[in-house]
């Protein structure tokens, strides 16, 4: 599997993840200087050696119009890890509201939360403390960098340096 590269503004935001082929065309214009390679990689052509880069940065500050998380189904799933958020099942998961909408709670980041058809059906159109059921974590907004965390974590720990991998309070 080819490994991805981090994209980072001049002010060190995370902007994008790009092919290396993309990332050394980049370099090679004097458009992003390399931050970081991963180790024990290399791209060679017949006469040039490279190092495989992992991190680069942006010479010049480009402005991103929006460099936010999408709010739907699937990073809510991320968000929470892929388990319910009251009893820690991973099976049939669907999205619950904390407070229901019947009661005024929103359709947003933090009112919203994984649920399995179990617990949702039980909580019903309460809040969880009139259910009885207690949240495993608060909800929150996250951000670009929350989630390309959970990538490189995985993925590309030599981006672990340059990214947020906090969960907000």
């Amino acid at each position: 599997m080819e490994k991805r590269v981090l994209v980072l503004n001049l002010d060190h935001t995370p902007v994008a993840v790009v092919t290396v082929q993309k990332a050394i065309v980049l370099v090679l214009l004097e458009k992003a200087q390399v931050l970081s390679t991963y180790e024990f990689l290399e791209i060679r052509t017949v006469t040039r050696r490279f190092d495989y880069p992992a991190v680069l940065r942006l010479m010049e500050y480009k402005s991103i119009p929006f460099h936010g998380v999408l709010l739907n189904r699937a990073n809510i799933f991320r968000r929470d890890r892929g388990e319910c958020q009251y009893c820690g099942s991973r099976k049939t998961l669907t999205i619950d509201h904390v407070i229901p909408k019947s009661k005024g709670g929103k359709t947003n980041w933090t009112n919203l939360v994984t649920a399995c058809n179990r617990c949702n059906i039980t909580k019903g159109d309460k809040t969880p403390e009139q259910a009885g059921m207690v949240l495993k974590t608060t909800p929150f907004k996250p951000s670009l960098s929350y989630f390309l965390a959970d990538y490189a974590e995985r993925q590309a720990t030599e981006w672990l340096p340059f990214l947020q991998t906090k969960v907000p309070s």
